[in-house]
């Protein structure tokens, strides 16, 4: 059963967020707190799957953000969902910079908004649990992670991507080995969804990581169809003295 952490100090607001979650996913746990102690009490107790927080929390007008930073401290991955009352012109950035997921602004977003928002981290989430058992024995070269949207890194060496960039690389080292289509790039492309732009995405990234290894040649284009991962073969052993 996924296990939701909400935290919010205004009942109202609390039981409305909770009521569309179980609306959508009535398999879903919730837990509500109210109050940063509370809260944070739960956070380092509790295994979540989303933690959902306001910023303001009673009188502590920056509570969300030391809770995000006590989220990242216990390093267990969980995405926080941002959904507050603070004007996102200047806030939203300031969340993504503590690797926060995405922010809501109140007031500005409908329920259906807030619900495709919940799923699509809920999802990511789950598959990012299932994962990493696959991404432990995998090869250690390359270490992403496009759901905290933190700097990948090839061989010790940070890659530096945009958002976008990130993602169609995750999906492409998760399924490295198999040919992913432009259509399924497209999922991960928020705008400008066509073939030249998944393209000059592509070449950004083979650019980022030619910059810290100039012999990478990890993605292949596929004509017609894609790209795909191509794990680069084990260095071969020296045969000076």
């Amino acid at each position: 059963m996924p296990r939701v952490a909400l935290i919010e100090d205004d009942l109202p607001t609390s039981n409305q967020l909770a009521g569309w979650i179980r609306a959508a996913r009535p398999d879903v746990q919730v837990d509500a707190w109210y109050n940063r102690d509370d809260a944070e009490a739960a956070l380092a107790r509790e295994a979540y799957d989303v933690v959902l927080l306001d910023i303001e929390l009673g009188r502590e007008r920056h509570a969300g953000v030391a809770l995000i930073n006590a989220i990242n401290k216990q390093r267990q991955g969980t995405p926080v969902l941002v959904v507050s009352a603070m004007p996102a012109a200047i806030y939203r950035s300031i969340m993504k910079a503590l690797d926060a997921w995405d922010y809501l602004q109140k007031t500005t977003f409908e329920e259906a908004d807030f619900v495709e928002t919940f799923l699509e981290i809920l999802r990511v989430a789950r598959e990012r649990q299932a994962q990493a058992p696959r991404a432990v024995a995998a090869s250690a070269e390359l270490s992403l992670d496009p759901l905290w949207q933190r700097t990948p890194t090839w061989r010790g060496e940070r890659i530096n991507l945009p958002l976008t960039a990130q993602r169609i690389l995750a999906t492409l080292y998760q399924r490295r080995g198999e040919v992913v289509s432009y259509d399924d790039l497209f999922d991960v492309v928020k705008s400008g969804r066509n073939r030249d732009n998944v393209r000059k995405h592509v070449s950004t990234i083979r650019d980022a990581f030619r910059e810290v290894d100039p012999a990478f040649e990890g993605i292949e284009n596929v004509p017609m169809r894609g790209f795909r991962w191509v794990d680069a073969p084990p260095a071969r052993p020296s045969t000076q003295p």
